[in-house]
């Protein structure tokens, strides 16, 4: 079994800043794509950004410039780097990744339980 673990999600005034964190543990043989996703009240959930094991990120525009995506692949670890927090992102954050649990098995989509950020002043 694979779990996500979200973390560092919390209140923040307009303008602030926060780092998420998404630590993997369970029987993971390796992690490709690795993302973020996030789900407002009464909207639907949208991509925020990606990245893959070989470090090439895709940002969606909203918060291109704003904010940046890493990895520690040793750790099996993401993190989000959110800065000039607008009221617009505050949503649920989700992390998603894609795992392969053998090396004879395909990736397969695992999701975490999810942080929220409140953006507020």
């Amino acid at each position: 079994q694979v779990q996500l673990v979200e973390s560092g999600g919390g209140l923040v005034q307009p303008g602030g800043s926060l780092q998420l964190s998404c630590a993997a543990s369970g029987s993971i043989s390796n992690i490709n794509a690795m993302a973020w996703y996030r789900q407002a009240p009464g909207k639907q959930r949208e991509f925020v950004t990606s990245i893959t094991n070989a470090g090439s990120t895709n940002y969606a525009d909203s918060v291109e410039g704003r904010f940046t995506i890493s990895r520690d692949n040793a750790k099996n670890t993401m993190y989000l780097q959110m800065d000039s927090l607008k009221l617009e992102d505050t949503a649920v954050y989700y992390c998603n990744a894609m795992v392969r649990v053998s090396p004879l098995f395909a990736p397969r989509p695992y999701w975490g339980q999810g942080t929220q950020v409140t953006v507020s002043s």
